[in-house]
């Protein structure tokens, strides 16, 4: 059995019961952390709440040699651990189909989602989501500024009255010379609103850092505006709104200290 488990957004507590207990029944556990990580925990903290050891995995060893996963789910049961869900965004779908081409029975149990955080904190309603985009550092993506597909997300939605979750990039052993295993870098709201107000134009934004956690912010602004400011420790993610119902206009207002003058543009 491969048990795919959702560790949620912020610490070793933030795990379902259900996730809990299978975690704890595993016989081994892996876990990657190159997509997302949590927080406000890392593997030692995880390892001593839970009473296991946990073997982290990077991408290559994932996506093009797991099969030390394959092997342990085939003889007993094992567990495969990310933040947040493990099919959302942060999706093992390839791994999943592999362990079914071997007769490997699998599951996955959910976790809480940064997608699903950034509604319920902006107070901008879920159904009202667009497609997501994600924002690379420059000197990932081999160029300057923003990648002109995350401009064209971001109008496409905006064509349509949605709103545009824009994660922002983590590199984990990868630097900008390339593999490096003790590089571990995280793009900032701040950054990312600069690159957007820079390489697309100064619209109205929102900053989500830290969801889930005790200290989480949620602020919005222009995005020239929110580039000056700081948003302490990662992750942290953009939403940028759509048509806005009154109700979301005061949630932003409200909740996320908007100008009232610029929800009501």
């Amino acid at each position: 059995m491969l048990t795919f488990i959702g560790l949620g957004l912020y610490d070793e507590r933030s795990v379902t019961v259900e996730g809990r207990e299978a975690l704890r029944e595993a016989d081994r556990v892996f876990a990657e952390f190159y997509t997302s990580r949590l927080v406000g925990a890392d593997v030692a903290d995880l390892e001593a709440h839970h009473g296991v050891d946990v073997e982290v995995r990077d991408r290559a060893s994932v996506e093009r040699d797991p099969e030390p996963i394959l092997a342990a789910a085939e003889s007993g049961d094992a567990a495969f651990l990310t933040a947040g869900d493990t099919m959302i965004s942060t999706t093992h779908t390839d791994l999943r189909l592999r362990a079914a081409e071997r007769g490997i029975d699998t599951r996955v149990i959910h976790g809480v989602t940064a997608q699903s955080a950034a509604s319920s904190l902006t107070g901008l309603q879920n159904y009202r989501f667009g497609k997501a985009t994600t924002l690379p550092f420059p000197y990932a993506h081999g160029g300057d500024g923003v990648p002109a597909s995350v401009v064209e997300t971001i109008e496409a939605n905006r064509e349509r009255g949605l709103h545009t979750v824009v994660y922002l990039d983590i590199k984990v052993g990868t630097g900008p010379t390339g593999p490096d295993p003790d590089h571990e870098e995280y793009m900032t709201a701040d950054v990312a609103a600069d690159l957007l107000a820079d390489g697309w134009r100064d619209e109205p934004e929102v900053v989500v850092a830290r969801a889930g956690s005790p200290d989480a912010v949620v602020a919005a602004d222009r995005l020239s505006a929110l580039a000056d400011r700081e948003f302490g420790d990662p992750l942290h993610l953009l939403v940028i709104p759509g048509e806005l119902h009154h109700v979301e206009a005061d949630a932003l207002v409200g909740l996320a200290g908007a100008p009232e003058s610029l929800v009501d543009e």
